[in-house]
């Protein structure tokens, strides 16, 4: 079966990367391990694309190393290059353009209007590492002019994130705190002549712009100048007004298609209440909170950089200094979209159980997933500046996880589907296992009957007369197996160490606990949200599991590391 092109360039970049990995051979379980994980829907055919992947890998792995990393420089040219920062953990973003040490100022400028997500994380950790490479000064400035959207929850819940991130601003204000100061510089934009009162409704404004047309407001704006007056007193009510910036109707940059610098929203605000009715855009606000606030270097997503014109515009106007600004892109990954229009409806509708559901890229689902933030922050610097669109791998951000937390986890015993094996001619034993396999970390003892439980999946591959080594515990030849009835009959053999038999973990009877483990995967496929993308994973797990704590970060063998949720559950993180 003949796969689309975005496909056969995953299953490439798979199993290029995974070669190099495992020195020029690439491993087929991992491989279709990764796909699914990047790609769940191929599951619906798996059969049909398997001679395919197959037919790729034979041809990859064939293939000398030095021509491997070639062809994955060709088809992922960042790859290599951000391998090796990760193992080195160098990472260094560029100078700024008219930066002076000492003098440099950033700012943080979310809306409190949900809560923060990996992209937040993107623009906090770079406005901070950039204060603190030239010695400057970070501003946490809380965009709020929107009261239709901001809530107080929200306002903590991004103190919550940063705080977690480890990002400590130098200032922390509201744009509402400046509102009577905004009000000050929309009248003498006003009185300029470089701004107006439109009482257009919405469908002429967007009728008359996308002509390139002035409204009738705009030509008559001198002779009404006391329209400012009222707008400005509370004559108007919602959507019977707008403040409009004077700006060129044939750009072709439509956004200086006089835009809208202020707008009536009678909703109650958090902080301010029903004093203010008349509130300033992002347009506005921003450059002359930049502007006041004495930030030097003003960061913003690429979506904004048609309005830079807009944003120097206005200062040009208002005779005001006019700081640096510079792009960078969005970050998200594939299947996970940060946009709230996508997010909020799904929490609003109950498909996903809040903002820190561990399927959401919110801080608080990232953190519960498991994720640390001094991973997340060398993730970020490792895409530096840019302005390229593509969407990083989620798999880069784990490299940095599982770099940080494999020290910390313990590694533990746990079998999903179970499959009840029942060893002959063996006694009670008391193992030892090491909590971890090279660090000092203690260790545990484990009581051993003749019955154990092995996961299904190693179970399918037994055969009559196998011989097989139980982890840690010995040798045993395999009598009887039965997948349907989930059970079989093996004989103790021996313990010697023996390379060229399969080892396969098991949970001992007599040490056991019913265990669930929830493993997040893509949320959406396309544009839409997937219900699978919460896979829960039933089994037992050794008992120890149950005296560790919530937050406690282990690695259950040959599945994964998981954030343990409580006694009876964790968290998958990623392998």
């Amino acid at each position: 079966m003949d796969i689309d092109m975005d496909t056969q360039k995953l299953v490439e970049v798979t199993i290029l990367r995974n070669a190099i990995d495992y020195n020029g051979s690439a491993k087929f379980d991992t491989v279709i391990s990764k796909i699914l994980g990047a790609k769940p829907e191929i599951k619906n055919n798996l059969k049909d694309v398997m001679p395919k992947i197959k037919e790729i890998m034979e041809q990859i792995n064939s293939l000398p190393i030095e021509r491997q990393r070639e062809l994955l420089l060709q088809k992922c040219p960042t790859y290599l290059e951000t391998k090796k920062a990760v193992e080195k953990n160098e990472f260094h973003l560029p100078p700024l353009l008219n930066a002076k040490h000492g003098k440099v100022v950033t700012r943080f400028p979310p809306e409190p209007n949900g809560y923060p997500h990996i992209g937040h994380a993107k623009a906090a950790v770079i406005d901070e590492e950039y204060a603190k490479m030239y010695a400057g000064k970070l501003i946490l400035r809380f965009d709020d002019t929107n009261p239709l959207n901001e809530k107080l929850e929200y306002y903590d819940a991004i103190m919550e994130g940063l705080s977690w991130l480890n990002i400590v601003p130098d200032i922390i204000k509201n744009t509402s705190d400046d509102i009577h100061l905004l009000h000050f510089y929309g009248k003498k934009l006003i009185n300029k002549g470089n701004a107006y009162i439109c009482l257009c409704d919405q469908n002429t404004i967007h009728h008359l712009r996308s002509k390139g047309l002035p409204c009738q407001c705009r030509i008559d704006s001198d002779k009404v100048l006391e329209n400012s007056d009222k707008i400005f007193n509370g004559y108007y009510h919602q959507n019977e007004a707008i403040i409009r910036f004077k700006g060129n109707m044939n750009s072709d940059n439509t956004a200086m298609r006089d835009p809208t610098l202020f707008r009536i929203i009678e909703n109650t605000h958090p902080l301010l209440g029903d004093k203010i009715i008349l509130w300033p855009t992002y347009d506005f606000a921003a450059p002359i909170e930049d502007s006041l606030d004495g930030v030097t270097h003003a960061f913003r997503t690429k979506e904004y950089e048609l309005r830079n014109e807009l944003y120097q515009q206005i200062l040009k106007n208002l005779e005001m200094r006019i700081p640096e600004v510079l792009e960078f892109s969005r970050l998200e990954f594939e299947g996970l979209p940060v946009s709230k229009r996508k997010l909020k409806p799904l929490i609003e509708e109950k498909k996903v159980e809040g903002w820190s559901d561990p399927r959401l890229p919110t801080l608080m689902g990232m953190k519960r997933r498991g994720f640390t933030p001094e991973a997340i922050r060398r993730f970020v610097l490792s895409l530096g500046i840019t302005l390229s669109e593509t969407k990083p791998s989620i798999g880069v951000l784990e490299a940095f996880n599982r770099k940080i937390i494999d020290s910390i986890s313990k590694r533990l015993l746990f079998v999903n589907d179970p499959v009840k094996i029942t060893i002959k001619n063996v006694k009670q034993k008391e193992v030892v296992f090491k909590n971890h396999p090279s660090i000092e970390m203690g260790s545990r003892k484990i009581y051993v009957n003749n019955v154990v439980f092995i996961s299904s999946q190693d179970a399918e591959k037994l055969k009559n007369g196998m011989e097989i080594r139980l982890i840690e515990l010995y040798n045993i030849k395999v009598s009887y197996i039965d997948i349907e009835k989930k059970e079989g009959i093996v004989e103790y053999r021996d313990n010697i160490l023996k390379e060229n038999i399969p080892k396969i973990q098991w949970v001992s009877e007599e040490d056991l606990v019913k265990y669930m483990i929830l493993k997040p995967t893509k949320l959406f496929i396309g544009d839409r949200f997937n219900h699978n993308s919460l896979e829960v994973i039933e089994g037992f797990a050794e008992s120890f599991v149950t005296t560790l704590s919530t937050n406690t970060m282990v690695q259950f063998i040959r599945l994964g590391f998981c954030r343990i949720e409580d006694n009876k559950s964790a968290i998958f993180t990623h392998k």
